[in-house]
């Protein structure tokens, strides 16, 4: 693979320029990415939300009038699920149990018997063309792939690690709903351990996210490489911010 990942450390680089950032400018950040990652990851499964709904259900916490409320619950949800990522990245280390709480956090709302919980049925995901493991390899496929990524993480560009663990999470599917915001979210906690911000996959880039994805199965390269195009989107955004 070429070096695609040149670009994405040089505007790392300029990122590293601009800090330490101010208690303030920090906050301000954290709230920006909040309402961004929220609206997208809800918006790439179907959420109905505008970007400016998101904002007002979570600043202000009113209902938006002809909305479902399942659509409501779901930008609450991720909210909640985004401060736990925001706090675990202050180590270096990613448990089986923090994946559970991601889930639960997002879906407890929506389905409180299963939020947290892996799943005991077989699931089908329409438009993909090969099998997810049955619900009892789950909990061994979960375990290894907590293992062989605490394990591997230092041995690849820090991106390129980040889209690895989504993807293998994908394939697994542990949970009955939920797994692609779990994923970005996982993929993100991984990023802002190593010290890079958040990354938004616009949901205008949907198709090319899940063929790319699809591709995966057999060849993950053109899925590295579409994570890493979203990293650099969302590194100049970083920076348009704090230079403005």
């Amino acid at each position: 693979m070429p070096n695609i990942f040149e670009e994405v450390d040089r505007l790392h680089c300029e990122i590293g320029k601009l800090r330490p950032l101010t208690k303030n400018e920090l906050q301000q950040i954290k709230e920006y990415y909040r309402i961004g990652l929220t609206y997208t990851s809800n918006a790439i499964e179907g959420n109905s939300l505008t970007e400016s709904e998101t904002k007002i259900v979570l600043e202000e916490g009113i209902t938006i009038g002809g909305k479902p409320l399942k659509d409501h619950f779901e930008a609450v949800g991720h909210s909640k699920a985004y401060d736990l990522i925001t706090s675990l990245s202050k180590t270096k280390n990613i448990e089986e149990s923090n994946i559970k709480e991601l889930h639960k956090l997002f879906y407890q709302k929506i389905d409180l018997d299963n939020a947290g919980t892996y799943r005991k049925e077989k699931v089908f995901i329409s438009g993909f063309h090969y099998k997810l493991p049955i619900p009892e390899k789950i909990n061994d496929l979960m375990s290894e792939l907590i293992k062989k990524f605490n394990k591997i993480r230092n041995t690849c560009h820090s991106v390129q690690f980040a889209a690895k663990l989504h993807k293998e999470f994908v394939f697994i599917h542990p949970f009955i709903d939920g797994n692609g915001r779990v994923a970005r979210l996982l993929m993100n906690l991984v990023l802002l351990q190593e010290g890079y911000n958040i990354v938004i996959i616009p949901p205008i880039l949907r198709s090319d996210y899940i063929s790319s994805l699809e591709k995966a199965h057999t060849d993950d390269t053109k899925f590295i490489e579409f994570i890493v195009s979203c990293v650099k989107e969302s590194q100049k955004d970083y920076l348009r911010l704090l230079q403005d």
